[in-house]
């Protein structure tokens, strides 16, 4: 983001501002030394031209006022015109006798000047002392700066005080002459100012510019542009910059292209696994959730960015965060949605840094429903088939015993005892024979032998069977078997042995759970793709709680009755394997004491076939 800033802040400026910054120091010092010298120097050199005139004028005088042959008018007249020659200077000269009255003086311009008395403190103070008096002292009445130099004149014969010669120089010239010299000076400053101020700028453009093009360079980074090196104007240090700042341009672009990419596969890898992934910070708040996890957890996305883990999980009653943090876990949950129970393992794994510092979680989730189905079907058909193998065991073992022990000597037990151990191990052979068809079945082991049969004969050919067992056999009890075909022909493509042993394990629990004297209905129906086959019985019929787990292995509704009746409890298990395998599907429709219908449906294509007889 491109942050404003004030025009001193900009380099362009601050460049010629420093500058400026030294010269106004270097003309500081110039001022405070120099200009201060210079106006002392001056002021000096002034007074010292004063103090020479007053010793001059004294040297001068001095003769004149000894000479006691001379009349006063011949001592005022030649004194004047030794003054005479003072009238070009800026001070103004007087001579004073003893009685403090002004015997001459240069000044030609003030009346009355000759003649007046002088009550100055400081003549009065010279004359007491006899020493020269030397001051710069402020005249508030004139307003001007003076330098006042009052010489005490002493004969050279006696040291009689002869008068004073007072000197009056005007300080003002001098000090005007050194404001005009600064006057000069600052305009000069001012001038070179603003002349450096101009060529540092020009001059600053060889090291702005190369600046400038870094920034511009490093700002298209910034905005992920690297296809614009920047300029090298030279081989210093700036130049050495840009092409260092352009070799980053170029790491980076390769830097960011490889990060993509590896977001772009990580989003891949996220988007199409089966296993749902979710991410958090620190504080346990997601921060990340692939497509699989928001499914498994039928949550939408904007729901789940930015909520506890454990909140989403619903698993607050079963992990701590803290526990979470400190080591690996391994969560299972149970989630309902409506009537679907799903099963859902969450594996928790820290993400730590190279410092070992915990940044987050990461939490695999994996829908287990089916291993968690499948584990429990196993040992479900563990348990079943140690309970169905323990019961005739138990009593080939207890019959045994009993033959052991002498019974085998009663003529009337023993062939008894014979009859029910030969039967429970014919059970128990039946029972291995179905549970290796299932494990065939289930391991794709078994494959159908398809053949195009005429499904009617095929029908009419096993019922025919069922109707001469139930009439020459012990166990007849009056039952009649009504046959609802239809009219067409039906051919199906099937594994004759296969549906075979489908139809004599229906038709055969028909009999076994239907009351003497009952009626079995089996009819076919056909329709544009499929054929629908129906076993109706009139028995006693089975709960709805157990409809859904009848096709289950060695489920039983009644298990004391088919145990006695030499059932395996495999029968319908096996049944719905077969019809699976041939493309079918197979149910169960009943109401308690009004009967059950067994129903099944083939896939059926109608064909021409012309009828070459049945082969038995």
């Amino acid at each position: 983001m491109k942050r404003p800033f004030s025009i001193f802040q900009s380099i362009y400026i601050k460049i010629p501002l420093l500058f400026i910054f030294i010269l106004m120091i270097a003309f500081q010092f110039i001022a405070v030394f120099f200009v201060d010298q210079l106006e002392t120097q001056t002021a000096n050199n002034y007074k010292e031209t004063v103090n020479t005139q007053v010793d001059l004028l004294m040297n001068n005088v001095r003769p004149i006022l000894s000479d006691t042959t001379l009349s006063n008018d011949d001592r005022y007249s030649r004194m004047n015109q030794v003054l005479d020659s003072f009238q070009q200077s800026n001070a103004v000269y007087q001579v004073i006798n003893p009685q403090s009255y002004v015997i001459a003086t240069n000044e030609t311009n003030v009346a009355n000047a000759v003649g007046r008395r002088m009550n100055s403190n400081e003549i009065n103070q010279v004359f007491l002392n006899q020493r020269s008096y030397v001051a710069e002292l402020y005249n508030p009445i004139s307003g001007i700066q003076q330098y006042t130099v009052i010489q005490p004149v002493i004969s050279l014969d006696n040291n009689q005080l002869l008068g004073v010669i007072h000197a009056v120089a005007d300080m003002t010239q001098i000090y005007e002459q050194t404001g005009d010299i600064m006057v000069v000076f600052i305009q000069s400053a001012v001038f070179s100012v603003l002349l450096t101020f101009i060529v540092s700028i020009v001059l600053s453009q060889g090291l702005t510019r190369p600046i400038e093009n870094i920034r511009q360079q490093a700002i298209r980074i910034s905005e992920g542009n690297y296809d614009y090196p920047a300029t090298v104007y030279g081989q210093d240090e700036l130049g050495e910059l840009a092409m260092t700042i352009n070799d980053v341009a170029v790491k980076v672009k390769e830097a960011q292209e490889l990060t993509e990419s590896e977001r772009q596969r990580l989003d891949g890898v996220l988007r199409h696994m089966t296993d749902g992934v979710l991410a958090t910070d620190r504080r346990g708040n997601i921060i990340l959730v692939n497509n699989r996890a928001l499914s498994l957890l039928n949550v939408p996305h904007q729901k789940a960015i930015g909520i506890s883990i454990l909140s989403l999980l619903d698993i607050t009653n079963q992990v701590t965060l803290e526990t979470l943090l400190t080591s690996d876990q391994e969560v299972l949950m149970n989630r309902s949605d409506g009537k679907i129970q799903t099963i859902l393992k969450a594996e928790f794994s820290l993400i730590r840094r190279d410092t070992g510092f915990v940044t987050g979680l990461v939490c695999v989730l994996t829908d287990v429903t089916e291993q968690e189905k499948t584990e429990q079907e196993r040992r479900d058909f563990v348990s079943n088939v140690s309970h169905e193998l323990r019961t005739p065991l138990t009593s080939i073992k207890s019959y045994s015993e009993a033959l052991s022990d002498g019974a085998w000597e009663d003529p009337v037990i023993a062939p008894q005892f014979i009859e029910v151990i030969q039967s429970e191990t014919n059970r128990m052979i039946r029972m291995i024979g179905n549970l290796l068809d299932l494990s065939k079945l289930d391991g794709g082991q078994i494959k159908p032998e398809m053949e195009l049969l005429d499904y009617k004969r095929v029908m009419n050919h096993i019922i025919d069977r069922f109707e001469f067992m139930l009439k020459s056999g012990k166990t007849s009890k009056g039952f009649v078997i009504n046959r609802e075909f239809t009219t067409s022909d039906i051919y199906i493509e099937m594994d004759q042995d296969r549906m075979t042993q489908v139809i004599d394990n229906l038709i055969n629990n028909a009999i076994k759970y239907s009351p003497a004297g009952g009626e079995i209905f089996i009819s076919i129906q056909e329709s544009h793709n499929k054929v629908t086959t129906i076993v109706r019985d009139q028995g006693l019929g089975i709960p709805q709680k157990d409809l859904p787990h009848l096709f289950e292995r060695f489920y039983r509704v009644d298990k004391a009755r088919s145990r006695d009746q030499g059932g395996t409890g495999l029968g319908l298990a096996i049944s719905k394997e077969v019809i699976e395998l041939h493309g079918g599907k197979i149910w169960v429709e009943s109401r308690e004491g009004y009967g059950s219908s067994f129903i099944f449906e083939l896939p059926y294509e109608i064909f021409e076939i012309i009828d070459e007889g049945w082969d038995d």
